[in-house]
């Protein structure tokens, strides 16, 4: 049977009311983004400068204006060991405020933070760092030989010379068992345009939010999508190393918004027994329950109830998306489910943002098939790597690889057979 690309027209959600038109490569972008990533950021910074922008729990607090002149400052020592505009800087380092001072100050210096979680091990770190043709290693463990064990330190300095379709983030995905790492570029284009998502999206306040950062900051779920948004609104980002300190952290934080994984949220069920937290308002899982269905139902149905226990007063939301996509897509809001049946755990939601659909295969004109995704949000390409990139792409159109119904309200069903 013939393959078909069948294109699900875009539609505006209510709650995501965005600015955006159609480019002549027929793809929907935003009209009013600043030039580059540390262009808004800089902006916010002076506008909410004594305000607080990353609290560790048991560490550092900063505030904007901190926080900023110390990423300046790092950036500065960084030009002082040769690295500027276009160099690759890794950074690899446990989740804090630490953490948040060495990306910045890796984009304050023109380079491109290449993004290496803390976690994984060694040779696997190293086959990302070679891949990304790193120049400088961002490393405040100094966990192996060859690392740097303190941050640099100089002059205070900032590049901003960047554009929007420059390279402004390198993302490392894999796409299934044996598969090894790719790098994934994300331009300013693509971090502008998935912030001005999720802040219309999430209805982000810009009066003081508190989030609750509980994802890997070297995942684009974590950095793109959660840092990031709430710097924009000159929020506070709240890291809690220690998982064990996050019931009292709910309080004493006077937290109002929880960002997670479904399955993290599961390994804090027993410490978040017989919580009630009502000034959160919102609660973000990055991914659904599907994912976490998947490996044990039970502990699926348990996180959903419980979430609405601890945080009764709460809008809950479901967000899907991949590396390639900046890490947004699609949203459910799953409060909306609560006060009647719900939908099931195939539900991956609505595309909002810029994001369009479309879908791929035999059965695509009868709304079952691969699901693509085009947006300014979406990367351009992987590094190095064309051969991937011409695999993976159709035009502007990138192909998810996951099998999904579509229904005439263009809401996305994973398919069973997914």
């Amino acid at each position: 049977m013939s393959q078909l690309l069948v294109e699900y027209p875009h539609s505006r959600n209510g709650w995501c009311d965005n600015p955006l038109a159609r480019a002549a490569d027929g793809i929907l972008r935003y009209g009013n983004l600043t030039p580059a990533l540390t262009e808004l950021l800089d902006v916010q910074v002076h506008t909410f400068a004594g305000r607080e922008a990353v609290v560790e729990i048991g560490g550092p607090r900063l505030t904007y204006r901190e926080l900023w002149y110390s990423a300046s400052r790092i950036a500065g020592g960084l030009q002082e060991h040769g690295i500027g505009y276009g160099d690759r800087v890794a950074v690899r380092m446990p989740v804090g405020a630490r953490w948040v001072q060495a990306f910045l100050g890796a984009l304050l210096s023109g380079a491109v933070p290449v993004l290496v979680h803390d976690g994984l091990p060694d040779a696997v770190a190293e086959r990302v760092i070679r891949d990304a043709c790193t120049d400088f290693v961002l490393d405040g463990g100094g966990r192996a030989a060859g690392y740097r064990e303190a941050l640099p330190d100089g002059a205070a300095f900032i590049d901003d010379g960047a554009s929007l379709g420059e390279l402004a983030l390198l993302c490392y995905t894999t796409f299934g068992a044996g598969a090894g790492p790719r790098g994934v570029e994300l331009t300013n284009e693509n971090l502008l345009s998935a912030i001005r998502s999720v802040v219309g999206a999430l209805d982000l306040p810009t009066d003081g939010l508190r989030n609750l950062v509980l994802l890997p900051l070297a995942h684009a779920s974590g950095c793109v999508d959660q840092l990031l948004p709430t710097f924009a609104v000159g929020g506070t980002v709240v890291l809690a190393p220690d998982r064990s300190a996050i019931p009292e952290c709910l309080v004493a934080e006077r937290i109002d918004m929880v960002a997670a994984t479904p399955r993290i949220f599961a390994g804090l069920l027993p410490d978040l027994d017989g919580l009630r937290v009502d000034q959160v308002r919102q609660v973000c899982s990055a991914g659904h329950r599907a994912e976490l269905a998947a490996v044990n139902p039970a502990a699926s149905e348990e996180v959903s109830v419980t979430l609405r226990d601890v945080f009764p007063e709460a809008r809950q939301w479901s967000v899907w998306g991949a590396t390639e996509t900046s890490g947004i897509g699609l949203a459910r809001d799953d409060t909306a489910w609560f006060d009647g049946a719900d939908p099931g755990r195939d539900v991956l939601g609505f595309a909002f943002g810029g994001t369009e659909l479309a879908l791929f295969g035999p059965r695509a004109d009868a709304g079952h098939g691969e699901l693509l995704c085009r947006g300014p949000n979406v990367t351009p390409r992987y590094w190095n790597d064309p051969q991937t990139t011409e695999s993976r792409f159709t035009g502007s159109w990138f192909h998810t690889g996951h099998q999904v119904d579509i229904d005439g309200d263009g809401l996305v069903r994973q398919a069973l057979a997914d």
